[in-house]
């Protein structure tokens, strides 16, 4: 996967790639998907949630562009590959999942797993997490209509937010937004990309 899939596409950060040949993916499908858990495509899980495509999780992780001491959150946890995949990279991991059932899953996956520098909560990610704000890296596995106010607010100088929203023309669109040391903030836009939709309340 890392090689065919990752490498040959253009992914070049280490660590990332690292991360990703390290966290079993097939440990976050289902049953049914075993024998497609490193193909480079999302997969269903449960409750009408998706497990997102490789390269798209990797180009994300590789925008964040985090550091070993780096404190992350995520929005939109699923099923917790994401969140195991960052806990490679960071000191601290933030995750937030808005189902509760799927929450628990994750919870547990991660634990039996070994991962330990995850604590993952049910809530509304659109809020963020602002008890343990700010953050050095954000990435947000669902779609929002805009980016969260929230999300922005709670990024610390320098930190970085990875996010899908929905693009002009229709569709999704992955963005990049640094927090500039003065405040001010540099967008990127990264490609169309294709997620569930992010609902917050």
């Amino acid at each position: 996967m890392v090689t065919h899939q990752l490498e040959a596409r253009g992914i070049r950060d280490a660590r990332v790639l690292a991360a990703m040949r390290d966290a079993p993916r097939h440990e976050f499908v289902s049953e049914e998907q075993l024998d497609l858990a490193y193909e480079d495509r999302a997969l269903p899980t449960a409750r009408g949630q998706t497990i997102s495509q490789p390269f798209v999780v990797a180009l994300m992780l590789e925008a964040l562009d985090t550091r070993p001491q780096d404190r992350a959150l995520e929005v939109g946890a699923g099923s917790g590959y994401a969140a195991a995949l960052l806990a490679r990279l960071v000191r601290e991991v933030f995750a937030i999942e808005r189902d509760p059932e799927l929450a628990e899953q994750a919870v547990q996956r991660l634990a039996r797993l070994g991962v330990a520098n995850v604590e993952l909560v049910c809530g509304d990610g659109a809020r963020g997490w602002p008890e343990r704000a700010p953050f050095d890296a954000v990435l947000v596995s669902a779609a929002a209509p805009r980016v969260p106010p929230a999300l922005l607010e709670q990024l610390a100088p320098g930190g970085r937010l990875v996010v899908p929203v929905r693009a002009s023309g229709g569709g999704q669109t992955l963005l990049r937004i640094e927090r500039r040391a003065d405040g001010e903030l540099d967008t990127r836009d990264l490609g169309p990309v294709m997620f569930v939709p992010l609902v917050s309340d």
